[in-house]
């Protein structure tokens, strides 16, 4: 890190004064359009310019200071480099100091959460930010949020948005593009050129300006002690899904064994090689080309390796990427939507194997207070094995994905539920199967006794062939013989893991960390309690959540309330827009005494409330799925209200709340209007 710190000042050192791009600001002496929020504490300028700050003299834990960025608009892959630093007194594990990154998009409602970090240091750090083009307008919004320090400032030196991607570099600029060196005791990459000398290596001009005065990076064998010592460039990770050409520029002098070669790494640490130059001395610079696919978060590392002290040296320049491939390949590009299905209509590319029979029924099963339906929706579709024409001893049942490409780190995303007796160990597996059918890997299987609940199952895997992926279901014998449900199989690139992963409001709430941004109103008023697993009182209430399963949702507990008594759970302030907005969540309103879940909208600075939705009464056992699809042109709350039915069999639940911008696209399927059981409750329709 020192050494990042030596490099950054010196690239200051010889940067040039370059007029800035829209959005783009040094805070020297202006903001360059960028205003602090009314409602929020102020961004305040240093005195002597340079960087615009917040600290805990203006406000306390959890107060926010947000700024906003003029209006943007980038019909072109752009890129967003964020110069800041964060100090603190100390590294706090709960409610840390933190800074927020948004895109807010022009009629939305909400902001779009880019990037977030909470990380102390005594020195600026870079951040570098991918944003695809986009012809809606669009303002940047940066966030300091306090934390519980005593003593904390959230400081910002430049932002800078340029067209093009953050992993394209002359190094000619500030800051190296968020290049950075790791550290090596005795071999690092150093900045050559702008008629700095500090190498003994003979180095060449740089490629750029093609002049003495021009930058470059270098590293040389001088200070090698031991056998293969190894100096990396890091490129910034990348931040959105990427594939096409990789170029730099490199010249590279030995005298004894130099190995130059380009990897991309992802977040696990999995190392994968790109490129590795010849043996060849260069005293020119030589254009190198490779292929370059990142559907997921990758750092490109620029690695040499020396042999000895007389090694030589190698430099690079113009590190820069095109959309299309170098050579003539088609994009073997994967849409994950290809591998997803939700049963809703049919099954979708997935397919089952003739000599096995129909094993995988797609059924349906009615709102009813006895045996939960899909999970999509609480009314649709999913996959059952051993059902009654299936369900006999020796029976098996195989359902195929469609082919995944080869060499790509998948996750696979599912969710099952067991009925049966008390034997159900693997009566589900996993298997990946190769493109040549003649190896099959197990990966999962299901472990626990039967309950009866949705429960997701996260699998991250990568193959180097071609392959399929393959669910199983095996009845041996008559104790094993349960009924297996499948539904909303989703296959997507990258890490189920990943521990880059953003939190998603005010998009979405699946209450797994906290209540996100909802508050409560308690005046006088029950509570909306956040609980895992299931509710106290019997024969109400979820047995499980919606997200996972075995995760949190939010609900009232009627028997700690009086009839009649409501309790109300309100968004942030959202803000108004012309275009409609789509609101989907998930409820659960079984009991018999079960009252009712009002949804209404509230519009900044007035009393009155709009109602948008309401269900009375019992509903059914399992989540079910609402939709609003509503216009608000003013700054508004959305207010949960539940309402305490005539006995304690009365828990309402709610989770996995999401707004999206625009129409709802399945308006269609809405949810069942009145409460009552009919005729055929616990009807399988096949």
């Amino acid at each position: 890190m020192i050494l990042l710190c030596l490099l950054t000042v010196q690239a200051l050192q010889f940067g040039e004064t370059v007029e800035l791009s829209a959005g783009s600001c040094a805070f020297e002496d202006s903001t360059c359009g960028y205003v602090s929020d009314s409602t929020s504490l102020p961004w305040i300028m240093n005195e002597e310019g340079h960087y615009i700050s917040v600290d805990t003299s203006q406000g306390t834990n959890g107060d926010t200071a947000v700024l906003l960025s003029p209006d943007l608009h980038s019909e072109e892959w752009s890129c967003i480099r964020l110069i800041y630093q964060i100090a603190t007194s100390s590294e706090l594990p709960v409610d840390p100091t933190t800074l927020n990154l948004y895109r807010r998009v022009e009629g939305e409602s909400f902001d779009h959460l880019l990037w977030t970090t909470t990380e102390p240091s005594e020195s600026w750090l870079i951040a570098s930010l991918d944003v695809r083009n986009s012809t809606y307008k669009y303002k940047i919004v940066l966030e300091g949020v306090l934390g519980r320090d005593i003593s904390a400032s959230i400081a910002i030196f430049e932002i800078k948005i340029t067209t093009g991607y953050c992993i394209e570099c002359n190094f000619e600029e500030n800051h190296l593009c968020g290049f950075m060196n790791r550290w090596n005791p005795n071999v690092n990459w150093f900045v050559g050129g702008g008629n700095i000398g500090n190498s003994q290596s003979i180095l060449p001009r740089d490629h750029t300006l093609n002049d003495e005065f021009g930058h470059y990076m270098y590293v040389d064998s001088l200070y090698v002690k031991h056998f293969q010592e190894v100096a990396q460039l890091v490129s910034p990770r990348t931040t959105t899904p990427m594939s096409g050409c990789l170029s730099f520029y490199y010249e590279m002098q030995q005298e004894s064994g130099i190995v130059f070669t380009v990897y991309m790494k992802d977040i696990t640490g999995f190392y994968e090689e790109l490129w590795k130059a010849d043996s060849t001395v260069n005293t020119e610079w030589v254009l190198a080309e490779v292929d370059f696919n990142a559907p997921y978060p990758m750092e490109v590392i620029f690695e040499v390796a020396f042999n000895s002290a007389k090694g030589g040296y190698i430099a690079l320049d113009d590190v820069s990427f095109s959309p299309a491939f170098c050579s003539n390949q088609t994009d073997i590009s994967f849409a994950p939507i290809e591998a997803s299905c939700t049963f809703e209509e049919d099954l979708c590319n997935f397919y089952q194997d003739n000599k096995d029979g129909p094993g995988w029924s797609r059924v349906k099963v009615k709102p009813n207070a006895y045996r939960p339906g899909d999970h999509t929706t609480g009314m649709g579709y999913y996959l059952l094995a051993n059902t009654k024409f299936t369900s006999q001893p020796g029976y098996i049942g195989r359902l195929y994905s469609p082919t995944l490409p080869g060499n790509l780190q998948y996750c696979l995303r599912f969710y099952y539920a067991l009925y049966g007796f008390f034997k159900m160990r693997d009566s589900l597996a996993v298997y990946i199967f190769e493109e040549n059918h003649v190896v099959q890997e197990k990966i999962w299987s299901v472990l626990e006794t039967p309950k009866g609940v949705w429960t997701q199952v996260e699998i991250t895997f990568k193959k180097p062939m071609p392959c399929k992926v393959v669910f199983v279901s095996w009845c041996k014998n008559f104790w094993d013989c349960g009924l297996v449900a499948l539904d909303d199989v989703s296959v997507g690139t990258g890490s189920c893991h990943s521990t880059d992963l953003l939190p998603t409001f005010p998009r979405e709430c699946t209450f797994e960390r906290n209540e996100c941004a909802f508050t409560q109103q308690k005046k006088n008023r029950g509570s909306w309690h956040r609980r895992r697993g299931q509710t106290p009182t019997s024969y109400t209430g979820p047995k499980g959540d919606h997200t996972t399963g075995v995760g949190h949702y939010m609900y009232i507990e009627a028997s700690n309330m009086v009839y009649g008594q409501k309790a109300r759970l309100l968004s942030k302030l959202l803000r108004g827009t012309s275009r409609p907005q789509c609101l989907i969540f998930f409820y659960h309103m079984y009991g018999a005494g079960t009252g009712i879940l009002n949804v209404h909208v509230k519009k900044h600075g007035e009393k009155d409330e709009t109602l948008l939705w309401r269900r009375r009464g019992e509903q059914s056992i399992t989540w079910l799925r609402g939709l609003i699809e509503y216009t608000c042109d003013r700054n508004h709350q959305i207010i949960f209200e539940a309402v305490r039915g005539m006995s304690i069999k009365s828990d309402i639940a709610i989770d996995d709340i999401k707004f999206q911008s625009g129409p709802c696209k399945e308006m269609g399927e809405t949810t069942i209007q009145s409460s009552g059981y009919s005729a055929d409750f616990n009807e399988i329709e096949y």
